[in-house]
């Protein structure tokens, strides 16, 4: 008999740990979710903000953009505001065909911290638009790389794994990054699957002629055993052009691959 109660206790010990540990894990799937929607909510009134527009036509015109016949589309972007919501935020980024159309932050000291947090400094998804401090944030640079996460609900760098479509790549197509000041325009030329390796770490593009090589593997892609690999021989790329290029995991979230879609600049700031 005491050897059944024993058995008893210990089942009963047993269950009250395992129902502790659920216990636990349901709080921490509540929490993650309520933070989650509270950081999608807050991100989709940003947007909403944006693109809240009075119908009259404030964008300026750009003599570059207006002879290839590109019109800037408008956002109304209320800088200080973006700066309470987030002091970090510097720029913003619109693709359209996607649903790419977010602030762009970079953190001061950390440059892992917005791969995991939140604009209001929430840690999990969906994370953030962000570059790392190896690139300015004036987009002066040879090459920008711009980071976000692919998610399953289509939000963040997700929708950019439209440029899968070679036929859509075909079109054209550009990238549009608002600053206080300026707005910079990308024409799309490439979406393919690299190595996981970190381009601004790995590649001295601060060198021409690494730069010049890299832009030439970008064309030779194609000829590599990647899986994706959309490139418009139809654009010209030097070593005098600056490109940005926008950084997600793969449909299959290989940690060993990465998709990117990569744009020249068409209207360097003078």
């Amino acid at each position: 008999m005491k050897k059944d109660k024993d058995k008893s206790k210990k089942w009963l010990v047993l269950g009250v740990i395992f129902l502790v540990i659920l216990a636990i894990g349901i709080i921490v799937l509540v929490v993650q979710y309520v933070q989650r929607n509270k950081a999608n909510s807050s991100m989709e009134d940003l947007k909403k903000a944006a693109n809240e527009l009075d119908g009259s036509d404030k964008s300026e015109e750009d003599d570059v953009l207006a002879k290839l016949g590109i019109k800037i589309p408008e956002k109304n972007l209320d800088w200080d505001a973006l700066h309470k919501e987030c002091e970090d935020i510097y720029a913003w980024i619109y693709v359209p065909d996607t649903t790419v159309d977010y602030p762009i932050v970079q953190h001061p000291t950390d440059n892992a911290y917005y791969l995991n947090h939140n604009l209001d400094g929430s840690k999990g998804y969906p994370g953030t638009i962000y570059t790392e401090d190896y690139n300015s944030k004036d987009f002066t640079d040879p090459h920008t790389v711009i980071y976000g996460h692919n998610l399953k609900d289509k939000t963040m760098f997700s929708s950019l794994h439209n440029f899968e479509d070679s036929e859509l790549v075909n079109k054209e197509h550009y990238i549009f990054i608002y600053t206080e000041d300026y707005v910079y325009v990308y024409e799309i030329f490439g979406a393919y699957e690299f190595p996981a390796i970190h381009l601004l770490a790995n590649y001295d593009l601060d060198n021409e002629y690494v730069y010049e090589q890299y832009i030439k593997d970008i064309f030779n892609v194609e000829n590599t055993t990647t899986r994706v690999a959309n490139i418009r021989h139809d654009i010209s790329v030097t070593k005098d052009d600056q490109i940005v290029t926008l950084s997600t995991c793969t449909t299959d979230h290989n940690s060993e691959i990465r998709f990117l879609v990569v744009g020249v600049l068409l209207n360097p700031q003078e």
